[in-house]
């Protein structure tokens, strides 16, 4: 059920990926849909993998943007709270290196240690200025010298329109989110088609909570479809569905 039209949209948060139902949908997606336009540009964005790089993948769930990242070069560990995805991540991929970390565990992030953190979603369902900051500040840390983040985000424009992969017009309360509300929307390319509980979150206050955590906005990509993607797009040509934000640490 949508909100009322209007009404905020409430401020409970849950993770929906704990869920044995959704993580099983999660797993059999790939790059389908508006998930293509998320990761098209990636690979130029991150630029070459150094000899044996390593990688983080923070919050990787059922392992796709880790096997992502293998694919272009890196040694990559993917790190999630989810023992549901994890699960499914080893199960699509046994020689990954997939570990579970309790939520908010600082403690699991070496300093000094990535050439690359990636966070593909993952900042979409975590509440809280003072968690993302925390988070943030420790995978800063936990960079080599002359390593970045890449920071992948729902675009406030992706929870008021229509999508080849999600649909939001049931949640008409989404118009009037501001930053730390719960907004909704419904993912298209599974069978699953219960609601999804993103945090709604501006650029403005990503770039202040970076700011508070010691990063610096070296780029921001904000990728529209192309025609000669092979996508059939619905808003995706006119309006960016995703933020990829390019981070290091300042000086």
């Amino acid at each position: 059920m949508g909100t009322v039209p209007g009404s905020r949209p409430p401020r409970t948060f849950s993770n929906a990926y704990a869920d044995q139902r959704r993580a099983d949908a999660y797993a059999r997606l790939d790059f389908p849909g508006t998930y293509y336009l998320a990761f098209r540009d990636l690979p130029g964005i991150i630029g070459d993998a150094l000899p044996g790089g390593t990688a983080l993948d923070f919050g990787c769930g059922a392992g796709r943007s880790t096997r992502f990242l293998r694919r272009l070069g890196f040694q990559v560990v993917g790190v999630d709270i989810a023992e549901q995805m994890l699960a499914r991540a080893r199960a699509a991929d046994s020689v990954g290196d997939y570990r579970l970390v309790a939520d908010g565990d600082l403690e699991e992030f070496p300093e000094r240690e990535y050439d690359l953190v990636l966070c593909a979603f993952t900042f979409d369902n975590i509440p809280g200025w003072k968690k993302k900051g925390a988070l943030f500040g420790a995978l800063g840390r936990s960079l080599r010298p002359g390593g970045k983040i890449v920071n992948l985000v729902s675009s406030p424009e992706l929870y008021v329109n229509e999508w080849a992969s999600f649909s939001t017009k049931e949640f008409p309360g989404n118009t009037t989110a501001r930053t730390g509300d719960i907004v909704r929307t419904v993912m298209l390319d599974v069978d699953d088609r219960r609601p999804v509980d993103d945090v709604f979150w501006t650029d403005d206050d990503y770039r202040e909570v970076y700011r508070r955590s010691g990063l610096v906005v070296r780029e921001l990509h904000r990728p529209l479809g192309r025609r000669s993607d092979p996508c059939a797009w619905i808003t995706e040509t006119r309006l960016p569905p995703w933020a990829i934000y390019v981070l290091a640490p300042g000086a």
